[in-house]
């Protein structure tokens, strides 16, 4: 088989994974399967956060009970924000919280401040909500917090370590949004885009148990050698952290109804002619090492066989230079790099299901044993670039770029690897 069908092939099944993440359907299925209550005289309230906040949002307000009053709240990024009939919708910004997502935050703590025991809030979560819907504890601005958060990606902290700060700087984040909710009850349905699916992680969990303390984060942030580094605010705010507000509340009702998961297993029904074989859903840690876990997967695929291995999940970069990229792209290439004496056939394929890798317009890379060659030919240093952390523009030179433009949803990463 040529390596353009096999590279046509691999981003199909890409979208196919895509696809099986659409966040309304899951909505939908999941009020369906638990109806929401009549509650006569009291309001029903929708807070929708993330990438997908759209789609899940339309999808409640479409089941909710006919003549009911509903306040309807849609946070989401600029690519995916559009009107939706019956909300307030928010355009804020990611990766970079900025003063849309301040405002958000506000509108937010403001609404649910009025919540009594008669009221039900669905909180709709994706992806994402972490950085649109900041609101910083006082003492903090949202500079400092946008410059903690750099300074963690920088280093290559995972997303569970990055939300136990969050957590610990923000009036929202780990169940605060709960705590401000109460007395009233309290549902929320979240589509997960980190491994293990963990409620508590997941947009910094805002209706889930905190992933822990303050004094648990400023230890963490020591121990990687970056306390000194951050605002002076934030060390003071994780040294004296503020006491909670409002109520605690009832336990969470909190269900994941999509992720990752479902994702590769749409993939996998997909291509039964391809002997697909899930190898993790938990691909993590740096993209140096999660790309020789592939490359010793690939090796060990039997000869003379079509094969396609699966992966998803969410790797890290500990950035060393000042090209441009993210992790999909830079796992691309250090595959690319380590495959080109391969034999038979292979496109590989990392990408974004939310169509976003890093701070550009590509959702990751589509490599295949001639990607080395066409680097060459371009003029391109492989080492370089990788040295450098420009693998965008390394696979923009190759014709490499994997591009889908916004998708509405974000289940985390899907990698193919796809051999003849």
């Amino acid at each position: 088989m040529q390596t353009g069908s096999l590279r046509n092939i691999a981003r199909s099944l890409f979208e196919t994974g895509v696809r099986a993440a659409d966040a309304g359907a899951a909505v939908t299925r999941a009020l369906a399967a638990r109806p929401l209550p009549d509650l006569g005289p009291g309001r029903h309230l929708i807070i929708a956060i993330g990438k997908a906040a759209g789609a899940m949002a339309e999808a409640a307000l479409a089941q909710h009970p006919k003549g009911a009053g509903v306040t309807a709240i849609v946070v989401t990024n600029r690519e995916n924000a559009c009107d939706i009939p019956g909300c307030t919708v928010i355009a804020a910004g990611h990766p970079t919280p900025d003063e849309q997502g301040l405002r958000a935050g506000q509108l937010v703590i403001e609404t649910l401040k009025k919540t009594s025991a008669s009221d039900h809030v669905l909180c709709l979560i994706s992806g994402g909500g972490s950085a649109l819907l900041p609101a910083p504890i006082a003492g903090v601005s949202l500079q400092d917090k946008a410059r903690t958060n750099d300074i963690l990606l920088a280093h290559g902290f995972d997303i569970t370590e990055i939300n136990l700060v969050r957590q610990n700087l923000s009036r929202l984040k780990g169940g605060g949004l709960a705590k401000l909710a109460a007395p009233a009850k309290i549902r929320t349905l979240v589509v997960s885009d980190v491994i293990g699916d963990s409620p508590s992680t997941i947009a910094s969990g805002p209706t889930a148990t905190p992933l822990g303390t303050a004094i648990e984060a400023a230890q963490l942030l020591r121990s990687r050698g970056v306390w000194d580094d951050l605002p002076q605010s934030v060390r003071k705010a994780l040294q004296n952290p503020p006491a909670s507000e409002k109520t605690t509340p009832e336990p969470a009702d909190i269900e994941v109804i999509c992720s990752n998961r479902h994702s590769l297993a749409a993939i996998a029904q997909a291509a039964q002619d391809w002997s697909p074989k899930i190898l993790s859903n938990q691909l993590c840690g740096d993209v140096a090492d999660a790309a020789h876990q592939i490359l010793a997967a690939a090796k060990d695929c039997p000869p003379g066989q079509s094969q396609l291995l699966i992966w998803g999940g969410e790797t890290t970069v500990n950035l060393t230079g000042n090209g441009l990229g993210g992790r999909n792209q830079e796992l691309t290439l250090r595959v690319a790099a380590g495959a080109e004496n391969f034999s038979a056939p292979w496109v590989f394929l990392s990408g974004g299901t939310d169509g976003r890798d890093g701070p550009c317009d590509a959702a990751g890379g589509l490599v295949d044993e001639g990607t080395t060659a066409r680097l060459s030919k371009a003029g391109r240093d492989l080492s370089g670039d990788l040295a450098n952390n420009d693998s965008y523009h390394a696979l923009k030179a190759s014709g490499d770029l994997l591009k889908t433009g916004t998708t509405g949803t974000n289940v985390a990463d899907i990698q193919l690897f796809l051999k003849a």
